[in-house]
């Protein structure tokens, strides 16, 4: 047994980085449902809504980020390497950020009818999330790393759809779009929400970074 592994042995089991680790991931399962939500919507009004929870649940998740800052600085033990759960804690954050970011450039671009290419990266942000969050569920205990292995390579995998469909809507709107108004509207929305899978794929990378350390 190495001696990381024996001096993890007596520390207590953490009482705060992990809760804060899981609510950050069920904070952006809940993000990801409301932008969801909003791209198969077309009422602008109802949307309008989304866009301030989706504003909200940000704020939160910011809220969150701060207090896994604050616990770094107040806690000489940490479950792992601080470095680690400080890219953790930023990874997440940064997620957030562009959620947030595709549903203001819809708010702000008054994007009427979402493109089918919106829809099909929303529900894939959405996917994405969703094996996020059970990652960050596992983490607690270390002695299930299949588990977060293959909630880190479904990440993968989804990131790799959103990259997919998201050069090929940009190639077609290239290709039959005429107004250049409408075709800098869509292509932006639709590269917020493409990077916010890419931030997922960086958590994903983070937490296989932990596996690596921890195993």
């Amino acid at each position: 047994m190495s001696l990381n592994s024996i001096f993890q042995y007596f520390v207590p089991k953490d009482k705060k980085f992990f809760p804060l680790f899981e609510q950050a991931g069920a904070n952006l399962i809940e993000m990801a449902k409301a932008l969801q939500e909003s791209v198969y919507m077309t009422d602008l009004t109802k949307r309008a809504a989304l866009n301030k929870k989706i504003e909200d649940l940000e704020h939160k998740g910011d809220d969150i980020t701060h207090q896994i800052h604050l616990e770094l600085g107040k806690n000489f033990i940490t479950p792992f390497d601080r470095e680690d759960i400080h890219s953790l804690a930023s990874s997440l954050d940064d997620v957030a950020d562009f959620i947030q970011g595709a549903s203001n450039r819809m708010e702000l671009y008054k994007v009427e009818t979402p493109s089918q290419a919106m829809k099909e990266i929303a529900d894939l942000i959405l996917e994405a999330t969703d094996h996020v969050a059970k990652a960050l569920n596992e983490l607690r205990d270390l002695k299930n790393i299949r588990n977060i292995t293959d909630s880190c390579v479904r990440i993968n995998s989804v990131e790799n759809k959103a990259d997919y469909i998201f050069d090929k809507a940009v190639s077609e709107l290239f290709e039959y779009e005429k107004d250049a108004i409408t075709l800098i509207k869509t292509k932006e929305v639709l590269s917020a929400m493409e990077d916010a899978t890419d931030k997922c794929e960086d958590v994903a990378n983070v937490l296989e970074s932990i596996l690596v350390k921890n195993a």
